[in-house]
């Protein structure tokens, strides 16, 4: 479990500033199987499932968490996979949320 799991959300007022390169690479560690963007405007991950059934039981467990947390991802879902985008748009980049739910969706993915 990592610390990210243990925080929630918090509210982004537009034009805060978003994370730096430091800020990134230490949230980071947290979530090694994420990539972020050359940009440092959002992270993404894809999962892989076997059967349309099991990727749609992944994509509403991951609804439900960014409800309760009120960060939520676009995806991008087909048979066997879902792919997750993370940005907070409010800032136009990253922010600690995009990492706190990344944190919460890997958990959900291993256990």
């Amino acid at each position: 479990m990592s610390e990210l799991t243990e925080k929630s959300c918090q509210i982004c007022e537009s034009g805060a500033p978003s994370l730096s390169v430091k800020e990134i690479d230490k949230l980071k560690v947290q979530i090694p199987l994420w990539q972020v963007a050359d940009d440092l405007r959002r992270i993404s991950r894809r999962f892989e499932f076997k059967g349309f059934y099991k990727t749609m039981a992944f994509v509403n467990a991951v609804a439900w968490i960014a409800n309760q947390e009120g960060h939520h991802p676009d995806m991008h879902v087909g048979y066997n996979y879902c792919e997750i985008d993370y940005q907070t748009h409010a800032i136009n980049g990253l922010s600690e949320n995009d990492f706190i739910c990344a944190a919460k969706i890997d958990q959900l993915f291993t256990e």
